[in-house]
């Protein structure tokens, strides 16, 4: 044995040692501890995990959570998502939030509990008493799946949030002897800035209902936003303003002498007080939304929001999750089992539901729609969730992939542009990212067997998009066969993205028996060819004259280069749908191989992607912190190595996850960072989407039991899970030896067993013979 091997082999050692924890302090069962308790919202809200603390249910409309910050959009990067652990104040809690993203949005409804004299502005963190907004100690937070809770030290009150699918639920515990105050403050939004705001309404109906919404130019221009309030308490008074300036004329005063007299006011800066004296019980809250109207709110909280049983409805969202969270029983240490339901967790908020009690839903026409037979659903962060998080969807939430899919759908047949969502919350679109990788989502679903929807009209629906000549460069990518980079930038991400979503959809329409659209998108699906520069190595972008745009240099990131949060390092390997081809491309096995290493072992400053944000989690060029890495690691399968992919899976999985505030390396992006840890430690992973095969790893769990539809259980297990032995020796499938790197997704909806045996060195005869590795186009017959 060399040194270099000895070395190697004690470094991986080490690093396992740390991903995996002391095997002896494990819970004896899966369910020693329960799957809700492992939760810990905390973590990924400090850095650049971009999550948030506060209350919501799975896949639910509302996400009640405390904003500690709203900067203007220069600077509001890192609060995406409104809150960061780092912080020591907060500023209100507000009804709506993204998990995860990396641009943002939201933060409406924002509403604080004041004891004392109220202050109208927020103030400026760095100078307690301001404004309105109130230091806190982390030491008095609790954060579970569906509750939230702190106290505001600067007023002495104790603030408890939960949650239902529309309903946001608060009870706020005032000191006694001060005037207990609500705020409701409809300035602010999360990437904030002058104007954003473009008209806004307060109005208190004569039983006490506080009505009103916002329209706000933001990530999805004119999105329109409503809430109904009711509190278990009669107001004392109350007092609705408008704050805004250097208005050189608005119209006749109505109704209403002073502010305490005004039944409802309207304008682009408005807030209200409401005022409840001395209470002698806590102040019960509760806020609907609806993007559709005031009345619809109404409606969503005489139905969902019944009562004022705060503690009802607490049990509620905990009961919500502990049957979400139940779909998977993980047998592991217990900072592995909050590391793991946690991610679980996250997947599971988006896409949110986006529907009123009455079917109704606000469309990217900007106009009403009426769901029948399904539930809408939006906030697509599309360009992330495609890779890992809906397709374990598909698994562990079938029923509700059906919705999705319908959602999709309908969101294309009323679109103006006749196109699939690209980035899409609360059905309005804002064309952030690339790709049409609603298509991959469909097919995907489609291959699975989900199809409770009209898959004609989804075909339809996909076609639709990836001929849609204006998005995009796909004129030209049809013409030409790639995108130029002198009339598209990020092209070379550009036409590999769009050649997969074009093999996805060839997948299901030869499933569906349309040989012709099949041969269209098959032959589309070989584009990333056109991109790839055989002499350099690298995907490139080439210029409508068909030169490589020049001058060259791989490690060139950011917006303008030939690629989309990513250098040439990083996306050269995106071509999930032919991984055999691109290894010839490289000039085989050796090469290719060759190739991998030097994207993990490179020495690359951090520094030097500090002007592309998404860009974080380095492991050498490999970034697991943004989505074009997230199937590098898995690559090694395909030439044979498998043990390769084992080797670097676990350094990925002891540097980029954490159960800590800070244990999220790069953005969350709605559930896709954490569905690839799950994928990961169940020992398997979904590298092309519509396949239906899952690329074998190695797992991070003892043992997992996932609990799917029909009653049916699939166990992973393994023995030897430690340190000290970091391979897979071999594997098996319901007892009978699996020597391919990978298994069907119709193997895991059967329900069994697969069981890994690990070892102290590489199994280098494991799933490294002829037609052992997993599905390329190149390769196509061998897995016939």
């Amino acid at each position: 044995m060399s040194k270099t091997t000895r070395l190697s082999r004690g470094l991986l050692a080490a690093a396992l040692s740390l991903a995996l924890s002391a095997m002896a302090v494990a819970a004896s069962s899966g369910k020693a501890e329960g799957a809700f308790a492992a939760v810990d919202p905390m973590i990924g809200t400090g850095g650049d995990g971009h999550t948030f603390p506060g209350a919501t249910v799975p896949f639910g409309m509302v996400q009640l959570s405390p904003d500690t910050a709203m900067p203007d959009f220069k600077h509001a990067y890192k609060w995406a998502a409104g809150y960061q652990y780092g912080d020591s104040s907060i500023q209100g809690f507000s009804h709506t939030h993204f998990s995860g993203s990396g641009h943002s949005d939201l933060g409406d409804v924002l509403v604080m509990p004041i004891a004392g004299d109220v202050k109208l502005d927020p103030g400026s963190p760095d100078q307690p008493g301001s404004g309105y907004r109130s230091r806190f100690d982390h030491k008095s937070e609790k954060a579970e799946a569906g509750y939230y809770a702190v106290t505001l030290a600067d007023y002495g009150v104790r603030a408890e949030l939960t949650a239902g699918a529309r309903v946001g639920w608060h009870r706020y515990t005032f000191p006694k002897g001060k005037p207990a105050h609500l705020l409701l403050d409809l300035r602010p939004s999360i990437y904030d800035y002058d104007g954003k705001v473009l008209w806004s309404s307060v109005r208190v109906r004569a039983d006490g209902t506080v009505t009103g919404g916002r329209t706000t130019r933001g990530w999805a221009p004119g999105r329109q936003l409503y809430f109904a309030m009711r509190f278990n308490q009669p107001m004392t008074s109350r007092s609705l303003k408008n704050r805004e300036k250097d208005v050189p004329y608005r119209g006749f005063s109505g109704p209403g002498n002073r502010a305490e007299d005004v039944d409802a006011i309207s304008g682009r800066a408005l807030e209200g007080v409401f005022d409840f004296g001395d209470l002698g019980k806590p102040l019960i809250v509760k806020v609907a939304v609806s993007s559709v109207s005031e009345d619809n709110a109404v409606a969503n909280l005489d139905k969902d929001g019944a009562g004022f049983d705060f503690d009802a409805r607490r049990a509620e969202a905990r009961q919500a999750w502990e049957k979400a969270l139940s779909t998977v029983d993980v047998q592991a240490p217990a900072e592995t089992r909050k590391t793991f339901y946690t991610a679980l967790y996250h997947a599971m908020i988006a896409p949110g539901l986006s529907m009123d009690v009455n079917g109704q839903y606000r469309g990217p026409d900007n106009q009403v729609h009426t769901a029948k037979g399904f539930d809408f659903y939006s906030t697509w962060s599309l360009w992330d969730v495609y890779r890992a998080q809906q397709p374990l969807m598909t698994l562990l939430e079938p029923a509700r992939s059906n919705d999705f899919v319908s959602s999709l759908v309908a969101a294309q047949q009323a679109s103006p542009f006749g196109i699939l969502p690209v980035w899409a919350y609360q059905g309005m679109e804002t064309w952030c990212m690339i790709g049409y990788h609603a298509v991959p989502v469909i097919a995907d679903a489609y291959m699975k067997g989900i199809r409770g929807y009209d898959t004609k009209a989804a075909l339809d629906a996909m076609v639709a998009s990836a001929t849609y000549g204006p998005y995009g460069g796909i004129d030209d990518y049809m013409k030409l066969g790639y995108v130029p980079i002198d009339r598209q930038p990020e092209a070379a991400s550009k036409t590999v993205e769009y050649a997969f979503d074009d093999w996805s959809l060839a997948q299901m329409a030869k499933a569906m028996g349309k040989d012709d659209i099949a041969a269209t998108f098959m032959k589309r699906a070989g584009n990333w060819k056109n991109s790839f520069d055989t002499k350099t190595g690298f995907l490139r972008a080439r210029k409508s004259d068909g030169s490589y745009r020049e001058p060259f240099d791989p490690s060139s990131a950011g917006y303008g280069s030939d690629y989309t949060e990513g250098n040439a390092w990083q996306y050269s390997w995106y071509v999930p749908q032919d991984v055999a081809g691109l290894m010839e491309a490289l000039g085989g096995k050796d090469a290719f191989v060759k190739k991998l290493d030097q994207v993990f072992d490179a020495k690359v400053d951090p520094k030097s992607f500090a002007h592309v944000e998404d860009i974080t989690g380095l492991i050498g060029w490999y970034a697991h912190g943004n989505e074009p890495s997230h199937q590098v690691a898995y690559l090694y399968d395909y030439a044979g190595q498998p043990w390769k992919t084992q080797e670097r899976l676990v350094k990925i999985m002891q540097t980029q996850y954490s159960p800590t505030p800070t244990g999220l390396v790069g953005n969350d992006d709605l559930g896709q960072m954490s569905a690839w840890y799950i994928f990961t430690s169940l020992g398997f992973y979904p590298v092309a989407p519509g396949s239906n095969q899952y690329v074998i790893g190695r797992p991070f769990v003892e043992k997992a039991t996932l609990n799917l539809a029909g009653g049916k259980k699939f166990t992973v297990s393994a023995d030897h899970l430690d340190a000290k032995h970091p391979y897979v020796g071999k594997v098996t499938l319901n007892g009978k030896a699996l020597d391919r790197t990978y298994i069907r997704h119709e193997e895991i909806v059967a329900g069994g067993e697969l069981h890994f045996s690990m070892q102290e060195t590489p199994a280098k005869d494991w799933g490294t013979a002829p037609g052992a590795q997993p599905y390329s186009m190149s390769g196509a017959a061998q897995h016939d």
